[in-house]
């Protein structure tokens, strides 16, 4: 038996039947419907005051029956037919309305989202006859016909670069809707000749967006609650569209929204959750990035309505960690934390893995493919665990050693991208990678560095070394999988805290990476705060810092500015650390 869709409630047998009987109806290949067909639809909606709503493919079969307008009976984005910014989805809706008006914006805007080839309105008159013969007539009043139209201005393929937030920067389909019409001038209109014509248009327009294939195209979401002020969101926003860049992903717009709390299905409201999944159509995003961490149950209820893959911030840094891990320590890590991150995500990956799995030796009685997949990262997650000690080991040996012979170490340590390598070679000559990337460093490095003694002036080696940069609400998983890299900083004599000066939030950067420290299990040694990057900065901005911070170094690590003077403050601090011992 075909399903009919929407409000059936109070539908008697023969009123289900009826509706039932239009998945048996066919229209010519050519014809975008037919009068019998439109008459037919019209008198059922009659007798059940109710809209339906008919959807047919390109052959002209009935596909799905649905009671209730195009918004509430619209085919959910992951059961469409794949289809991409070029061409429409293969599927028509003849839908019927109990006014006489044109179609409203909800019905507009359900045909873009499931961006279908047309949608014709059916407005009834309410009364009606039936033709001898038992055909239905005299239901139809007018009908409308609309469909999307190409629009050169919607690709706004904005560039990380001129990244910036607007309120209502929401972009709004291109639809066009037909006078009314009379059933007969509908019926005919080549159907073909229509698609076929938009098809090419939209082909036009895509080609012309020069999309690279190997890029992500982006949506932000963005959720601003009582907690945070505007600047804090703004600023949270602009870390996350680099963060996306880093990645290599390319932010095409970003969409937001102000609650009291976040919403605990899908974090935003319903009528958000609509807007977001038709700009992403419209723009032709394959991936959206929220500002926060997702539950698993969020991230299916998401991507089951916006028909789009759905990440968190917190996936976005773990891939960014995934493409930039050199060592064999950085990848068991990096390894490890997307497992941990994975393993209760799994039940969002469909149907596939609730089935019961297959192969000699992979399950037990009755285990699902689901509780083999658990099985098997859980066992992984142990051995990279192992590993991880074994090096954490290795490396708390070759710390003892140092610390045998007595050369004192200090961990360099900062927001990402405070210029903690570019640092670290000026200072040292070594040649370790540096990008204007967010975690462009992941690996731990250690060199040797010569200093002047405090008391004597003479010259004598200390061991620096460059960390993973910190970010604001560093998500936990990275926190223990990172141990390696975070121990170097524990374990130092003391800190070399470096700072952005030219970052806007560099204040909420300082406070950032102070509580990241405050965490740790044990207490790092004393601080020096050096800021960086004052060749790029203002003289208030500058002042500001030296009243807040007097007994802060003021350093340009690119055009090797202040590097003498840090030095001598190094020794300083080296000296007070050994002597606090």
């Amino acid at each position: 038996m075909e399903t009919i869709f929407g409000n059936l409630q109070g539908l008697k047998s023969s009123q289900l039947k009826q509706l039932q009987r239009l998945y048996h109806q066919r229209i010519p290949g050519d014809r975008i419907t037919t009068p019998e067909f439109s008459q037919r639809l019209a008198a059922i909606s009659t007798e059940i005051n109710q809209p339906v709503c008919a959807y047919l493919n390109r052959r002209g079969q009935v596909i799905r029956v649905g009671v209730g307008t195009p918004r509430q009976t619209q085919i959910p984005p992951l059961e469409l037919p794949r289809y991409g910014a070029e061409r429409l989805s293969g599927i028509r809706c003849i839908a019927t309305h109990l006014k006489s008006e044109p179609p409203n914006d909800a019905a507009l805007t359900a045909m873009a989202l499931q961006r279908l080839d047309a949608l014709v309105v059916i407005n009834i008159t309410g009364t009606g006859f039936t033709r001898r013969g038992g055909g239905a007539a005299g239901y139809v009043k007018e009908a409308y016909l609309a469909h999307l139209t190409p629009q050169e201005s919607r690709a706004l393929m904005t560039s990380p670069a001129a990244f910036k937030i607007e309120e209502n920067q929401v972009q709004s389909p291109s639809w066009s809707v037909s006078p009314p019409l009379s059933l007969d001038i509908v019926a005919q209109q080549d159907f073909i000749e229509l698609v076929e014509g938009l098809e090419e248009e939209f082909r036009r327009e895509f080609v012309a967006q020069e999309v690279d294939a190997d890029h992500d195209r982006v949506l932000i979401v963005g959720v601003v609650t009582d907690e945070l002020t505007p600047q804090q969101f703004q600023d949270t926003l602009a870390e996350l569209a680099r963060l996306v860049d880093t990645a290599g992903g390319d932010v095409l717009q970003t969409v937001q929204q102000k609650r009291s709390r976040i919403h605990p299905q899908t974090v935003v409201g319903e009528g958000k959750v609509q807007e977001i999944a038709l700009t992403a159509q419209t723009l032709g995003a394959n991936l959206v990035v929220f500002d926060r961490d997702l539950s698993p149950a969020q991230v299916r209820n998401l991507e089951a309505q916006i028909g789009v893959r759905v990440v968190d911030r917190t996936e976005v840094i773990l891939d960014i960690f995934a493409q930039r891990a050199q060592s064999r320590a950085g990848k068991l890590q990096v390894e490890l934390a997307q497992l941990e991150y994975m393993l209760p995500r799994l039940t969002g990956r469909g149907q596939t893995m609730s089935r019961l799995g297959g192969g000699i030796g992979t399950r037990g009685p009755g285990e699902t493919k689901l509780e083999t997949e658990r099985r098997a990262i859980g066992r992984r997650i142990s051995r990279l665990q192992q590993e991880v000690d074994q090096l954490q080991a290795h490396r708390s040996r070759l710390r003892q050693r140092r610390q045998h012979r007595e050369v004192p170490s200090v961990a360099l340590v900062g927001y990402t991208n405070a210029g903690k390598s570019t640092l670290l070679n000026a200072l040292t000559n070594a040649e370790v990678y540096t990008a204007d990337q967010l975690f462009a460093t992941l690996d731990p490095t250690t060199r040797r560095l010569v200093i002047p003694h405090t008391e004597t002036g003479e010259s004598h080696e200390i061991l620096v070394t460059d960390t993973v940069g910190f970010i604001h609400e560093l998500p936990a998983s990275l926190m223990d999988a990172f141990r390696a890299t975070l121990e170097e900083v524990t374990e130092a004599d003391a800190l070399l805290h470096l700072v952005d000066l030219s970052h806007p939030a560099w204040l909420s950067h300082i406070r950032s990476v102070r509580e990241i420290l405050a965490a740790m299990p044990v207490t790092p040694g004393p601080a020096l705060v050096a800021f960086n990057k004052i060749d790029r900065v203002n003289s208030e901005t500058l002042a500001l810092a030296q009243e807040e911070f007097p007994l802060a170094v003021f350093i340009s690590a690119s055009h090797r500015l202040g590097l003498e003077t840090l030095r001598q403050r190094l020794g300083q601090l080296i000296q007070y650390a050994v002597d606090s011992q």
